[in-house]
């Protein structure tokens, strides 16, 4: 009996995507931690809760692409073709991966650059009545 070679690349890819998906919100998101901690002035609870949100639609969000992308839509004649087809599936998943990457740490410093330059309105003295 030949094996299905579609079936044998989807066995590859999938975990390659969940786990590479997993591992990068990981990274991202606990070195992310200090970022917004400082975009929220110290607001510990607050950081968390949001960074918290932002790991769950990092995830969903390619998970949900990966799995967007999974079809395979040429022959898989040979395992060689099916190892072709694999990197060409695998590389460009791990180059849309990097993107996000770089443009979540493009937001999170935008957002960081606009905390710090927002001053706070100085202390007002109490109107004093007779």
């Amino acid at each position: 009996m030949k094996p299905n070679l579609y079936c044998l690349a989807y066995l590859v890819y999938l975990p390659f995507v969940v786990a590479t998906v997993f591992l990068v919100s990981r990274s991202l998101f606990r070195n992310s931690y200090l970022v917004i901690l400082d975009i929220f002035r110290g607001n510990e609870e607050l950081t968390r809760s949001v960074n918290n949100l932002f790991k769950i639609g990092f995830i969903l969000l390619n998970l949900g692409y990966g799995c967007y992308i999974m079809t395979i839509s040429q022959k898989l004649a040979s395992p060689v073709a099916t190892v072709e087809a694999l990197s060409v599936k695998i590389g460009s998943f791990s180059i849309y991966l990097g993107v996000m990457l770089f443009l979540h740490l493009f937001f999170f410093l935008k957002g960081r650059k606009a905390a710090r330059s927002h001053k706070p309105n100085p202390p007002q003295a109490p109107a004093i009545t007779n």
